[in-house]
């Protein structure tokens, strides 16, 4: 493996989003010197934090799955991820609701997901899903530590036993088709393929092997954190205080300064400069493209994934059908994936992520009050409506979604709203994402691995990429791992763990008091 040369005592990690939290903890417990610094007034990135009124609102990402590996972050310092939040598994981790009227719970323990696909589709199905779980658990453990869990210095590094391993297990043909040799009933097929709108392609044509995130959401287990999502990287960012690293908060940079191949020091906008031995750029890749003065050349420009509407809303009521993450399908399918990464029209027939975060948590509203969080998936701003169309087409669309809430069954929620914030592709392309998406460069298997944007850079001896535009990708399991991979390449190895008997593999149990809770 690659890493930085020369001296690496003290690193200046740009961004304190959960990337750059997990590098900064992954270099504390490597001895290094970290100063954290970040543009906002405090930590969170992506998974930050808004308030409505009385409302506490998670702006970014609202699904915890593999939880082990933010507790590698704090073992990395002596510490853990249970003693500083409290996490709650999620039973079940989805309801799914279908345009036919019937709904599936979406169970990550394996007896009770058989019996409730039984119950939903009969013994035929069920026996499939046995089949799909096994298959799903095989992938994890043929691409987790040589194909994600990785730094990738070339395609070559591919040329593996575990690269055979994948391809038997059917990793290179489609996902959709893959998932359909275990499930026929058309509903199941989706619960298991949706998560391929993470990874910015359609089921029809991602690689199987992307059911790897299907086996995160379905499989591993999905959990919510007390105070929120943000309750996370708020406590990454007080170990790593705690274990050394100086925060510095509200502290855009502006420049890097440069002689001799490596970066001498972060300049501030405030004109203040901080010398460093290394650097870990965390920001977005246009941000960090322009700090370094360039971006690499690729034969063709990075393609994005499709962007979301998210309406958040503090509402005087709530749904009893709803849990704590509902997915509700449209009843078109490969026509919506058309209109998300090719036509870049609209879904003439969506499926919603609903979130009520409510559910597990009541202090994030007032008494009696409830959040719920509404991602609508739309094209992004290189396919779809451009990012100032959406001045005058958010509201309207706005609109139109708590018109299709309001026949999906959550009948009054245009009354019950006190508090909403409205987030578009008009808001992400003002926070600096790219093509107006909060999920980044998408994973086509020319963007994915080896042949996506590599963590270090060309010509510049000390300067390490981490986040989700880079190794190995977008979510906050990999996010994570981004960050351990980003610490690597400073310190020459994997960061080590330095709680006696850890393995990689651990996942917390729930804290003390923190049991299964009934989400309906």
């Amino acid at each position: 493996m690659r890493t930085v040369t020369g001296p690496t005592d003290h690193v200046v990690v740009v961004g304190a989003g959960l990337s750059g939290l997990a590098c900064a903890l992954h270099l504390l417990g490597a001895g290094r010197r970290v100063t954290l610094v970040e543009r906002d007034a405090g930590p969170g990135g992506r998974a930050g934090r808004a308030r409505l009124g009385e409302y506490l609102v998670d702006t970014g990402p609202t699904v915890l799955t593999m939880p082990h590996l933010a507790d590698e972050a704090f073992a990395a310092v002596g510490e853990s991820l249970g003693r500083h939040v409290e996490l709650m598994p999620l039973h079940p981790a989805y309801r799914a609701g279908f345009a036919d009227g019937t709904s599936l719970d979406v169970h990550t323990e394996a007896d009770a997901m058989e019996a409730e696909v039984r119950r939903f589709a009969g013994p035929a199905e069920a026996a499939g899903y046995r089949g799909l779980r096994e298959w799903l658990e095989r992938l994890y453990r043929a691409q987790m530590r040589r194909f994600i869990d990785t730094n990738f210095d070339s395609p070559f590094q591919l040329a593996h036993p575990d690269l055979a391993r994948l391809a038997a297990l059917g990793g290179f043909g489609r996902l959709d088709g893959r998932i359909g040799r275990f499930l026929s009933d058309a509903r199941l097929r989706r619960v298991f393929s949706f998560q391929a709108l993470y990874a910015g392609v359609a089921p029809a044509r991602a690689l199987a092997a992307y059911a790897v995130i299907a086996y995160m959401d379905t499989v591993a287990g999905v959990w919510f954190p007390k105070g929120g999502m943000h309750a996370l990287p708020r406590a990454m960012a007080d170990v790593a205080a705690g274990a050394g690293a100086e925060l510095r908060w509200s502290a855009e940079v502006s420049a890097l300064e440069r002689s001799a191949g490596r970066v001498r020091a972060v300049r501030l906008a405030s004109g203040e400069g901080i010398p460093c031995d290394a650097v870990v750029l965390t920001c977005e890749l246009p941000a960090a493209h322009r700090l370094l003065g360039r971006a690499p050349r690729r034969p063709v420009p990075l393609r994005h994934s499709p962007s979301a509407v998210v309406l958040h809303a503090g509402t005087d009521r709530t749904w009893p059908h709803l849990a704590h993450h509902t997915l509700s399908f449209g009843a078109a399918w490969e026509r919506t994936f058309d209109e998300l990464t090719r036509s870049g029209t609209l879904m003439s027939d969506p499926s919603l992520l609903i979130t009520r975060p409510t559910t597990h948590d009541a202090s994030l509203a007032p008494p009696g009050r409830h959040l719920h969080y509404v991602l609508a998936p739309c094209p992004n701003t290189s396919v779809g409506p451009s990012a100032a169309a959406w001045r005058d087409l958010g509201p309207r669309y706005r609109d139109s979604l708590v018109a299709e809430l309001e026949r999906r069954g959550l009948d009054g929620f245009a009354a019950s709203v006190e508090e909403e914030l409205l987030v578009t592709p008009l808001d992400w392309t003002a926070q600096g994402h790219a093509a107006g998406s909060p999920f980044s460069v998408s994973h086509t298997f020319a963007q994915t691995g080896p042949f996506r944007p590599r963590n270090l850079v060309r010509g510049l001896d000390n300067v390490v990429l981490a986040g989700c535009g880079t190794t190995p990708g977008v979510g906050v399991p990999t996010v994570l791992i981004s960050g351990k991979l980003a610490a690597a390449r400073v310190t020459g190895g994997r960061t080590r763990v330095t709680r006696a008997g850890r393995s990689p593999e651990h996942r917390p149990s729930a804290p003390t008091g923190a049991g299964a809770h009934d989400p309906s």
